[in-house]
């Protein structure tokens, strides 16, 4: 279990890091401020709008981000 949490906890911090590092840029953690995430083509047919990303609604913005979260 140890080494479980260990991992877990390793990924909580990238996470955390890399939230932070975006916050500092202003730009959307889900797609690194691009505005659209992409998608695998089988999966494309499963999601409504393509081009949007879900966390920022397709602004890049880390404050519209911020306000979804």
């Amino acid at each position: 279990m140890g080494l479980v949490k260990a991992f877990n906890n390793w990924r909580a911090a990238r996470h955390e890091n890399h939230v932070a590092q975006m916050k500092e840029m202003e730009k959307c953690p889900d797609c690194y401020g691009r505005g659209f995430m992409h998608y695998p083509a089988n999966e494309m047919a499963f999601y409504g709008n393509l081009l949007d990303c879900p966390g920022c609604n397709g602004s890049g913005s880390y404050a519209d981000w911020e306000e979804l979260m």
